[in-house]
């Protein structure tokens, strides 16, 4: 073919004496080259760009669905929220208040007692207050049957007020432990022993005292 003759005959000293044909030949070769390179560099990249801005934009979208969801949901939610308040409000009200606490106390003391229990250590410690409630640790070592404890609990439950009673560290073990391959007897004296924590509610005072004192973002 006379293109590959003339590309056998160039004289690269003279490239403005080249053929026409081979000068077509290299510029479109020029521009293939051109628009390959283009391509990576530039259109490839903003492909990539625009499915980037494709799937930010549905997620977009998917975030907007949902939050216009709620916003039209917005007065049921905070209704619900408002009712939700008043029950927890009603439901802190069933547990003994501060001046309540130290009866409280009391009677827990007298249940075990009255339960057969012996007492070894009943010591109440530092209330601890939270957002909206107090704990009040108490370090206690008891002394009784199975069937001691069980009434002691029972009686607690049935006292007037609301008591919640959490173990902490709280350990029941045989006072002495029985012979070997012997089973324990049912009046089998047990040791319970360790940290119990119950509470009470805050009233408005405290709450509005308590927010206060604390600094803007949550610091005392």
């Amino acid at each position: 073919m006379k293109l590959f003759d003339d590309l056998r005959s160039l004289d690269r000293n003279n490239i403005g004496g080249w053929p026409k044909s081979v000068k077509t030949f290299f510029t479109v070769i020029l521009f293939a080259v051109i628009m390959v390179v283009g391509w990576y560099v530039v259109v490839n990249d903003q492909q990539d760009q625009l499915q980037t801005l494709a799937n930010k934009e549905e997620q977009l979208k998917k975030e907007f669905s949902e939050k216009q969801a709620k916003s039209v949901n917005l007065e049921a939610l905070q209704q619900q929220l408002d009712e939700m308040k008043d029950m927890l409000r009603q439901l802190l009200r069933q547990l003994p208040s501060r001046t309540e606490m130290p009866e409280l106390l009391v009677d827990v003391s007298q249940t075990a007692l009255s339960a057969g229990l012996q007492q070894e250590l009943f010591q109440p410690g530092t209330e601890i207050p939270k957002d909206f409630y107090a704990e009040k640790p108490i370090q206690l070592k008891m002394v009784g049957t199975y069937h001691q404890f069980g009434a002691f609990i029972s009686g607690v439950a049935s006292l007037p007020r609301v008591v919640i009673l959490t173990m902490h560290d709280v350990s029941l073990t045989p006072l002495n432990a029985p012979a070997k391959g012997a089973e324990p007897a049912s009046n089998q004296l047990l040791v319970l022993q360790g940290t119990v924590k119950t509470y009470r509610y805050l009233e408005d005072s405290e709450t509005s005292d308590a927010g206060k004192t604390k600094k803007p973002g949550g610091r005392k």
